[in-house]
């Protein structure tokens, strides 16, 4: 059996995908947000969890899919990327799209670690896109957003103390 030339970049793209090191998880980022607070928005931040949330899990899906079938095609920029709302119209649209960004972010995680994804290769269906690219594009996109979800949850006065 063939040692995958590429295990030690797979390893280091799964911890920046799992939130290792520096990046904050997705778990810890929306966990405990309560339901009356999902569409909280403080001036002059333009965002809230849920914009955040449904802003997350679409991108990721895009990334996701255009990586691995060529029969994508990515929603209108910016609109189709952004809720209409600032609020899930209910529990279970806020449920949908937790599990949706876990699914999705699972996915991406087993096809950077498939031996058999040379995360190199070209894309065919892109223009020079890379599996590596559009992993590191997902994490740095991931991280960006959890980011401000922190800032808006601190400014609803949501965010655990950590002291």
């Amino acid at each position: 059996m063939a040692t995958d030339p590429q295990h030690a970049l797979r390893d280091h793209l799964l911890y920046l995908l799992r939130g290792g090191g520096a990046h904050l998880s997705f778990d810890k980022a929306i966990g405990g947000i309560p339901p009356a607070l999902r569409g909280g928005k403080v001036p002059p931040v333009p965002h809230t969890p849920w914009r955040l949330l449904e802003h997350l899990r679409i991108a990721q899906w895009d990334i996701l899919e255009f990586s691995r079938n060529p029969e994508h095609v990515s929603p209108e920029w910016p609109g189709g990327y952004w809720p209409a709302g600032d609020a899930p119209p209910d529990d279970e649209t806020w449920d949908r799209a937790v599990g949706g960004f876990r699914t999705d972010l699972k996915a991406m995680q087993d096809l950077v670690a498939d031996p058999a994804t040379d995360l190199f290769a070209p894309i065919p269906h892109g223009d020079g896109q890379t599996v590596l690219r559009e992993a590191l594009l997902v994490a740095d996109h991931n991280a960006y957003h959890l980011g401000q979800l922190v800032v808006v949850r601190r400014l609803l006065g949501i965010w655990p103390d950590e002291g």
